[in-house]
């Protein structure tokens, strides 16, 4: 599919909101491109939607709306016209469609002030989002096994977390179960686990589906981060320097080594 209108306005999306994927999407193969940036757009506008609004009717509204626009790709339906919806259309695959059913009800948990249940609520809330969008990205581009790209998901989706808690404690959200020095080392390390779980099947994942793993370069760095020095995720200050994170994922990307 060739870039027009909706796309160029997805990909500016990303690179703007979103720029870690930005870079990772420029790192993948051209033919990936198209179907990256419409998936990373709409997973922007879904996570987007539950703070829309401060009424969490407003919020449920919105989310429904991308909730409908899933479903209708899903079922081969005419998909509402939207710059992101209209491109992810053509380019997804029904049947992995259906994952955005999961999402949508994930991001749920975004409009309220409740925390997670228990642990597998936010097992459940991680694999929804993060694993759900790389299990489509990857199984988009290449034949890929579906619980190896789904705890690199995991891992993934846990780093980002951790560099996302004070902005959700900003918004008097409650991101996590044990919010102690230890229960952030015992999050990291368990998504370190899940991240080399992965790795150890490598083979499992072909070439060009491992192209939309690269969103997860940082992962390892983060993690580690977290389990040596758990105080610098309340502070926000988990990541690496800008040649840093640009160096690992152009290693990454030549040598195919997510």
């Amino acid at each position: 599919m060739q870039f027009d209108a909706d796309l160029n306005a997805c990909a500016e999306l990303v690179q703007k909101s979103d720029p870690d994927r930005f870079l990772a999407t420029m790192a993948a193969p051209v033919q990936a491109r198209p179907l990256l940036f419409a998936l990373y757009a709409f997973n922007i506008e879904l996570a987007r939607a539950p703070w829309a609004s401060q009424e969490s009717m407003i919020a449920e509204m919105r989310v429904q709306w991308w909730r409908d626009a899933g479903a209708e790709i899903a079922e081969g339906k005419p998909v509402r016209r939207h710059y992101a919806a209209t491109p992810l259309a053509k380019l997804l695959k029904p049947e992995l469609a259906v994952c955005i059913d999961g999402m949508a009800e994930a991001r749920r948990w975004d409009i309220y002030k409740d925390p997670f249940e228990d642990q597998a609520e936010f097992d459940r809330y991680i694999d929804r989002t993060s694993g759900s969008l790389m299990w489509m990205a990857a199984a988009s581009l290449g034949p890929a096994e579906e619980d190896v790209v789904r705890d690199f998901g995991y891992g993934a989706g846990v780093a980002s977390w951790l560099r996302a808690i004070p902005e959700l404690e900003a918004q008097k959200r409650i991101p996590l179960l044990d919010g102690t020095l230890e229960g952030v080392q015992a999050l990291a390390r368990k998504g370190l686990d899940r991240l080399n779980k992965s790795r150890a099947r490598r083979g499992a994942v072909s070439k060009l589906a491992g192209a939309a793993l690269l969103t997860g370069w940082q992962a390892e760095a983060v993690l580690k981060q977290a389990i040596r020095e758990p105080e610098r995720v309340a502070q926000g200050a988990l990541g690496q320097s800008e040649f840093r994170r640009r160096a690992g994922l152009m290693r990454r990307a030549v040598f195919g080594r997510w």
